[in-house]
């Protein structure tokens, strides 16, 4: 549903990038870095204020590319909170006034009891420990990954009820 389409309600937006997997390289004996910078996969993820969360795996969290992630999936009106990431730098000037920072960075977690990215970095979580229990995919990331997106906030019945419609429909 989300995939094709630009996310064009006016809904407020909390975008954050992630990073997932890793692989140990044998013999390297440097200090292993976290966060950006690593050897892991980076994923783009945006949350709607209803719940839906969008997300793609991304070549890296430059702010061009970033940018256009953004500029195909969020609307000019939205409202959008993100963390202090530099990669966000800009988002005013191609037409989104209403980006707002949350500085993990300086121990703010929100602001004014209700400006949060709590809402993505619960998505985050919840999916890493889906894909902790494949103990690691390295094989369709990106089908593990929808199908995350799709079971975010459902109940099993509901699960249960749409994977029936969708086996009947095929």
């Amino acid at each position: 549903m989300l995939r094709n389409s630009k996310l064009t309600d006016y809904y407020i937006k909390k975008i954050i990038q992630c990073y997932f997997g890793g692989k140990r390289h044998r013999g390297y004996h440097g200090k292993l870095k976290r966060g950006r910078g690593t050897l892991k996969q980076p994923v783009f993820g945006v949350f709607e204020r209803d719940g839906r969360v969008y997300t793609e795996i991304v070549p890296d969290c430059k702010h061009l590319t970033l940018q256009a992630v953004i500029l195909g999936k969020v609307s000019i009106e939205s409202v959008i909170y993100s963390d202090g990431w530099r990669g966000y730098n800009g988002l005013v000037d191609v037409g989104y006034s209403k980006h707002f920072r949350i500085s993990h960075g300086d121990n703010e977690f929100a602001r004014d009891g209700h400006r949060h990215i709590n809402g993505i970095e619960s998505f985050w979580s919840f999916t890493k420990r889906r894909l902790a229990k494949f103990n690691g995919v390295s094989v369709n990331f990106e089908l593990h990954l929808k199908g995350s997106e799709w079971r975010w906030k459902k109940q099993p019945d509901e699960l249960a009820s749409e994977l029936w419609q969708l086996i009947r429909y095929y």
